[in-house]
């Protein structure tokens, strides 16, 4: 008898640089609109979250720049890679999100793209303020530290 493989899971796509650029405030997990190309392209790994930030527009959230290749063993009818796809939230959380977006220097970054368990796309998004200078400065500092740590404890086991 011959076992089948575990299927293994799709990869997260993950916004690396937000962490540095951002504090996040408050972190939300959001639906998002994909045609099948899309949802197949994500699957295979092939999106960049980068450049991608997130609005409003007549009271709906979408997201912008988020690159989500062309699905390869597509046809004619594959998708644009940065069109623009609307977020789901419930209207309560909509509603916050947009008062706290109109205060001065609040933001909607996207941080990581995942699928549930059910295998539905999830997008996970953050209210967060910009870091200034110091603050990045802070994080590096934080991140050799600890990188530092991890090292003398690898020595001394």
């Amino acid at each position: 008898m011959t076992k089948k493989s575990a299927k293994s899971p799709p990869p997260e796509i993950v916004n690396r640089r937000a962490p540095y650029e951002y504090h996040f405030v408050q972190e939300y997990v959001a639906g998002i609109v994909l045609t099948g190309t899309e949802v197949k392209s994500l699957r295979a790994g092939n999106a960049n979250l980068t450049d991608a930030y997130c609005l409003f527009e007549n009271g709906e959230l979408w997201i912008r720049n988020l690159h989500i290749a062309e699905y390869d063993f597509g046809s004619d009818q594959n998708h644009d890679p940065r069109r623009l796809r609307k977020l789901l939230l419930r209207k309560s959380e909509l509603r916050k999100l947009e008062r706290r977006v109109r205060e001065k220097g609040f933001t909607i970054v996207p941080v990581k793209i995942a699928f549930n368990e059910r295998g539905l796309v999830k997008v996970h998004i953050a209210l967060a303020t910009g870091k200034k200078a110091y603050d990045k400065r802070e994080t590096i500092k934080q991140r050799d530290e600890k990188r530092e740590l991890d090292r003398l404890k690898k020595t001394f086991k």
